[in-house]
């Protein structure tokens, strides 16, 4: 008996979806290099050699001796003894090595499959995108580093650290995008319904909403733009905070004045909060919807109220941030974070259930 296209794409889906979860931890790892301020430890690239952490104590005093000249050491890590260092170097080593172990994965098993004939030719084309796209990330993470080990500067421009997560993201969706085309049944999804149209182009809006939020979360970051304003609902007991728009041009402001950070942060997380709400209602009042979609429908709302009230307690214990300790702050950050993955992801699935069956890449 003929298996279906989709039984076929099994083994691909499982090592797609393996990557999605791969690149996932990825990003998390990220998270911690940056809330323990590792991300400047090494000051090389070395795609192969660099796997490798130094292994001798000659080798870690050498790794010791290049970060000592970097201005991060200089201006405020110049107290570090070689046992602070090796735990910054850890965290960006290990971010490294997963982020290498994520093209093994990919390109072992592309190999693998291909010689199993498991990989159909409609399959190629985006698999080539996806492994482009991971190299192309990569390169945005050296010049994101290479920023911060210039001149005066003690951390990564905000800016490249925002990108830098933002194509992460876009790499995870665009994969995520392609696992649901090898293995999502045609049945679990919409058809042709004129509220369905309706609430896709609410989950279109949410989605583009939100990898704007995102990027400003990734700005707020590198600017620690948190302890500036650590009060709500006011900002520094203002709702219009003193310095709110003041640099010019407006597009240096908008992306490097950290009160107007945080200001449009927060303003983007409430028009976040009332669009998903509208959105929960529009869903619910589709009849005879998927099952899939019905179970799920809830998730949006309850993933955005988390996010926020993350986000709030994030700020609010900022004031108890220690350099180089493992504080609330922290924990709470790299939880904000993680719900914000998640919120995107389940509103990149709900697309796909809403949008009007086409044919699939397994076909």
């Amino acid at each position: 008996m003929q298996s279906s296209p989709r039984q076929a794409a099994r083994p691909v889906a499982i090592w797609v979806y393996t990557g999605v979860i791969m690149l996932l931890i990825q990003v998390i790892l990220g998270g911690i290099t940056r809330l323990t301020g590792s991300g400047l430890s090494i000051t090389e690239w070395k795609a192969v050699t660099g796997a490798i952490p130094p292994l001798n104590t000659a080798q870690w005093q050498d790794a010791f001796d290049k970060y000592r000249q970097t201005p991060q050491y200089r201006l405020i890590n110049s107290g570090f003894t070689l046992s602070d260092f090796k735990f910054i170097f850890f965290w960006e080593w290990f971010h490294r090595f997963w982020a290498r172990l994520v093209g093994v994965v990919f390109l072992v098993g592309f190999a693998w499959l291909l010689w199993k004939r498991k990989i159909q030719p409609p399959m190629v084309r985006p698999l080539i995108i996806l492994f482009l796209l991971g190299a192309l990330q990569g390169a945005i993470g050296w010049i994101m580093v290479a920023s911060g080990l210039t001149g005066d500067a003690i951390y990564v421009e905000p800016l490249k650290l925002g990108l830098h997560f933002v194509f992460a993201l876009g790499l995870i969706v665009c994969t995520l995008w392609f696992a649901f085309q090898l293995s999502v049944s045609p049945g679990l999804r919409f058809a042709r319904h004129p509220a369905a149209r309706r609430v896709m182009h609410w989950t279109l809006g949410i989605i583009v909403l939100l990898f704007v939020q995102l990027l400003y979360g990734a700005l707020m970051a590198g600017h620690k733009a948190a302890a500036i304003a650590p009060t709500w609902p006011a900002i520094n007991g203002s709702w219009l905070p003193e310095g709110l728009f003041t640099q010019h041009p407006l597009l240096r402001d908008l992306v490097g004045n950290r009160i107007t950070v945080q200001f449009i942060h927060r303003m983007l997380a409430y028009t976040l909060f009332i669009v998903v709400l509208i959105w929960t209602v529009a869903a619910v009042a589709i009849p005879a919807v998927p099952a899939t979609f019905r179970r799920l429908r809830w998730l949006p709302l309850l993933l955005v109220t988390v996010q926020i009230l993350l986000g709030i307690s994030s700020l609010l214990t900022s004031p108890g941030i220690i350099a180089h300790q493992w504080v609330a702050f922290d924990w709470l950050a790299l939880f904000h974070q993680t719900t914000g993955l998640l919120f995107l992801l389940t509103m990149v699935g709900m697309l796909y259930l809403v949008i009007p069956v086409r044919h699939s890449v397994t076909v």
